[in-house]
């Protein structure tokens, strides 16, 4: 375990962006971390860097979390326990259950990011949250150096949303997360967005586990850049969820507003649209922009810096506050 000074982050966040770390570590092991965090008061955790939009140099010690592994704790006739470390990525470990054949977590194909962050944000794409296969997770408890396990029902998950987020925010770093997936009679969720109309296309009738997964990637590609091509960190906003009263003005001024049924009281607009009405969709403000396939995605074409983006960002919120009455939230955290 080294520290490093003066490091530049530039390929440790998916937006591209070059700050400074003036300090710098990366931890391969829970000891490690616990040593790392008993000496340093003041850091910051990077993991993945896939939902981060740095404005500035980072002042106080940066820790890369990259413990790895995956291990099946348990297992019965139909279901199976994974238990996988911070470090994995997202994706990757996504395939390595489809290539298993354990359901539950294909329709999150391609989403960037590692395993540790994705209860924070609650992941989801495509009629599917991380919430609804998550069984346990263990996260260090940084008072105390001590690992902690969180159920389910205490991590109350929302809509992109933890209670890392909120009361537990700065006061944990998630070390693993155990998934419950199924072993078999897989429970396929093919109605969201266009799943089954691409399956329709390859005339796939009984899709299997990789036929959705494969569906989603395609999906996924044709309307997202790949980060590695162009910087970005998805979705940059979270799709606004408004009242049902709220929502019948709304669609009473603009009858075409695309929407999803929440609850009874609750309606969700794509924020996607929202945006591309306010026509900022593939429009370049110097090397910041909106990508010209996906509205909701803004991108760093060249040398963006993190202030240009959030500038930008801002700018967008107020235009669909102003047209739609509708207050937009970023779902990145921006430091």
């Amino acid at each position: 375990m080294q520290v490093h000074k003066n490091i530049s982050l530039k390929k440790y966040n998916t937006f591209g962006i070059d700050v400074k770390a003036a300090t710098f570590v990366e931890i391969n092991s829970i000891g490690d971390l616990k040593n790392i965090i008993s000496t340093h008061t003041d850091f910051f955790i990077l993991s993945g860097g896939s939902n981060l939009l740095l404005t500035k140099d980072v002042e106080k010690l940066v820790i890369h979390l990259n413990i790895k592994g995956i291990d099946i704790t348990k297992q019965d006739e139909n279901h199976v326990y994974i238990k996988v470390n911070a470090g994995e990525n997202w994706h990757e470990f996504v395939l390595w259950c489809i290539d298993h054949d354990f359901g539950g977590i294909e329709n999150m194909s391609l989403i960037p990011g590692n395993v540790g962050t994705s209860p924070i944000q609650n992941i989801g794409a495509y009629g599917v949250e991380l919430k609804d296969t998550m069984y346990e997770l263990e996260a260090l408890e940084i008072a105390t150096g001590n690992l902690v396990s969180f159920s389910n029902a205490s991590c109350s998950f929302g809509y992109r949303n933890s209670v890392f987020k909120n009361e537990l925010k700065g006061k944990y770093i998630i070390t693993n997360v155990t998934f419950k997936l199924t072993k078999k009679k897989h429970t396929l969720n093919s109605s969201y967005g266009a799943i089954q109309s691409e399956l329709e296309k390859y005339n796939i009738e009984n899709p299997t586990l990789k036929d959705i997964s494969n569906v989603v990637i395609a999906i996924r590609q044709s309307k997202l850049p790949d980060p590695n091509k162009i910087g970005n960190s998805g979705s940059f906003f979270k799709n606004p969820v408004i009242l049902k009263h709220q929502f019948r003005q709304l669609q009473h001024k603009f009858p075409e507003v695309p929407h999803y049924i929440v609850s009874d009281t609750e309606v969700k607009v794509p924020a996607g649209w929202l945006v591309e009405q306010c026509g900022f969709k593939g429009k370049r403000f110097g090397d910041a922009g909106v990508h010209k396939q996906q509205a909701l995605v803004l991108v760093n074409y060249d040398n963006a810096t993190g202030t240009e983006i959030l500038s930008l960002s801002k700018k967008i919120q107020e235009a669909v506050l102003e047209k739609f009455h509708i207050q937009l939230e970023a779902e990145v955290n921006i430091l």
